[in-house]
């Protein structure tokens, strides 16, 4: 049975996206058979691995006018890697299901009929704990948290523990916290320094011993489209997220 990662944090800009289309493509180089869900309304998982982002998308199978292997689409650049795009049509889908019965269990609903399909799928979030990312986290088997190594890097992690907690007692027993990702780490300052032993200390061993740093070819790869072992494979960022993903297979 494949394992189902969502990589999830409330907070923007904390290189969560990066982390999914990263990781999903490093998993497929490793020839590990990979679907990358984009679950963020604005898409731009889609847009980073060059998606058409047109319908049917997650949207059409999330409520139920497809089935999600319709949704899919081979990569262009990777042959173990699938995704299943999103649209700004996601977002109606909050208000649309709040009345739905088991709303909470609709994403794992479609998911569940592929789960052998694949070693492993990846889920990116909103930067939001609504209903999507309640839906993520009740779907998936780990959890993977980003966390810069910025101001306030720990700022709304104790909240997301917390809804970690409640869905694992309420909705997902088997829920486990893979890891903690420092993301965002420029050595050159005492600040990432301080904030990478800060989280080590409180999160301990659940910290991944790969850190990725601040990179422009990790910033520039999804505007064209690309992930980046396709954009500059011997970039620092490429070489981050192979690490990640041996980590990730070992865990």
């Amino acid at each position: 049975m494949g394992r189902i990662i969502t990589i999830v944090n409330q907070k923007g800009g904390v290189g969560k996206t990066t982390t999914a289309i990263s990781l999903a493509s490093a998993l497929a180089i490793f020839e590990r058979k990979t679907l990358l869900i984009d679950f963020d309304p604005q898409g731009n998982t889609s847009s980073g691995v060059g998606a058409e982002k047109k319908n049917p998308n997650i949207y059409e199978a999330l409520i139920g006018k497809v089935p999600l292997k319709d949704v899919i689409k081979p990569s262009s650049i990777l042959k173990k890697l699938e995704i299943a795009p999103a649209n700004v049509d996601l977002s109606g889908a909050e208000i649309e299901l709040v009345k739905e019965y088991s709303r909470e269990y609709k994403l794992k609903k479609i998911v569940e009929p592929l789960i052998n399909d694949y070693e492993f799928i990846i889920i990116d979030c909103p930067p939001s704990l609504g209903l999507l990312t309640v839906n993520a986290l009740t779907a998936c088997t780990d959890v993977i948290i980003p966390i810069q190594c910025e101001y306030y890097a720990l700022e709304g992690v104790s909240q997301l523990l917390t809804t970690i907690r409640l869905i694992k007692k309420g909705l997902n027993p088997g829920l486990n916290i893979m890891g903690i990702l420092l993301t965002l780490y420029d050595r050159r300052l005492n600040l990432s320094r301080q904030v990478a032993k800060e989280v080590r200390r409180y999160f301990q061993e659940q910290v991944f011993e790969t850190i990725i740093h601040r990179s422009v070819k990790l910033s520039e790869a999804p505007g064209f489209g690309k992930s980046i072992f396709h954009y500059d494979i011997k970039s620092p960022g490429s070489k981050s997220y192979l690490e990640l993903a041996k980590e990730v297979m070992a865990r």
